[in-house]
Formats: C-alpha cells, sequence, structure tokens
C-alpha cells in the first residue's frame, strides 16, 4: 500500500470544513471540536486493542481478523480527521517517521526528550 489513500482522504477531510454538519458527518466532528474528535479517537483505539486482544486468543480467526483490520481503518480514519482539522497533511506525519526510520526505539525516545 502506498499512501495515496491517506492523501485522497485527507483532501475530501479538508473539504469537509465548508460542508454542512447537518448533511456530513465529518463537518459535525469539526464543528463540535477537538473534545469530541478526541472522544472518537479514543473509543476507536479501545475498539481496535479489544480486536487485537481477540485475535492473540484466536489467531486463525478470519471474522476476528476481519473486525481488526475494520477497527484499524476506523482508527486511521478518526486520526486523519484530528489531523486535518489541525491542519496537518499525512506527509509531515510521514516525514517524521521517516526521519525515525532505521533509529532505534531508545535512540528515538532519548533524542526526543533534547528537542
Amino acid at each position: 500500500m502506498n499512501d495515496d489513500i491517506l492523501n485522497r482522504l485527507y483532501d475530501v477531510l479538508q473539504s469537509r470544513k465548508s460542508a454542512d454538519p447537518e448533511s456530513s458527518y465529518v463537518a459535525s466532528l469539526y464543528k463540535k471540536g477537538v473534545g469530541k474528535m478526541s472522544g472518537k479517537l479514543t473509543e476507536e483505539a479501545e475498539e481496535t486493542i479489544a480486536e487485537a486482544l481477540r485475535l492473540e486468543k484466536s489467531p486463525e480467526d478470519q471474522t476476528i481478523r476481519g473486525a481488526l483490520r475494520s477497527e484499524s481503518a476506523d482508527l486511521i480514519f478518526h486520526l486523519m480527521v484530528m489531523l486535518s482539522h489541525h491542519d496537518i497533511p499525512p506527509g509531515e506525519v510521514f516525514a517524521v517517521l521517516e526521519e525515525r526510520f532505521g533509529m532505534s526505539g531508545l535512540e528515538e525516545k532519548a533524542s526526543r526528550k533534547t528537542n
């Protein structure tokens, strides 16, 4: 997979900033603010974790595997809503990941404390 779907999604989310909150779910989230968006992001993270834990117990269960994929997509979607709200395109997040690539986790964590 490439980042094209995230860039396309970002563009759609940006366009929803001028949409009617009565007819657009995303516009309604923007109108309700960061508190509501954070709540949705937390909810989707919890649901993703729950499915991951279920799959850990039943790794061959394709239904659970599909549920984990679906919840992960919901989580990414709501993260993208939050990023779009703050005008942070996927490329800026990818740039941070690129900077960290090849660096050990401990090294990366230590570098954050000095920045």
